[in-house]
């Protein structure tokens, strides 16, 4: 198996383990590489640290969870394995521009403010799933991606 197939098996089993606990040991682990290696190939492979991929997919799955339900931020934040609701609202404005409730707010408004929030997919990784992408620059740079976010 190539570098490339081993880091799309790795993008998929990340994508279904987000919501669970992702130490580096145990994704080097599932990997089958030691986590120094791993990270190496990951960012040669992808263009990204293997841990602020997860952050950031972590981060994009988490503003789902904030359109789409009523659930308080707290609850998706520890559900993203963020420890506390401040370190989640940090992370999630440096990412977003905007803190999640400002997010969640906009999604009660017409909408105008999704675009805001683009979705990039990683590059030479997108197969048809929402789930392989990441927010990114706040563009969306792909006709899939565009209308996955209603745009």
């Amino acid at each position: 198996m190539d570098r490339t197939n081993i880091i799309h098996d790795l993008l998929d089993w990340i994508e279904t383990h987000l919501d669970q606990p992702l130490l580096l040991d145990n994704v080097a682990a599932k990997s089958g590489y030691s986590k120094w290696h791993l990270q190496r190939m990951f960012r040669s492979t992808t263009g990204y640290a293997l841990g602020s991929y997860i952050r950031e997919r972590r981060l994009s799955k988490a503003a789902q969870a904030l359109r789409a339900t009523p659930r308080p931020i707290l609850d998706i934040a520890l559900q993203f394995h963020f420890d506390s609701q401040p370190s989640f609202s940090r992370a999630f404005k440096k990412q977003f521009g905007k803190t999640p409730a400002v997010y969640r707010r906009g999604s009660q408004q017409d909408g105008a403010d999704q675009k805001s929030s683009s979705i990039a997919p990683l590059p030479g990784y997108y197969h048809g799933s929402p789930g392989l992408h990441l927010l990114y620059n706040y563009k969306c740079m792909d006709e899939n991606c565009a209308a996955w976010m209603g745009q």
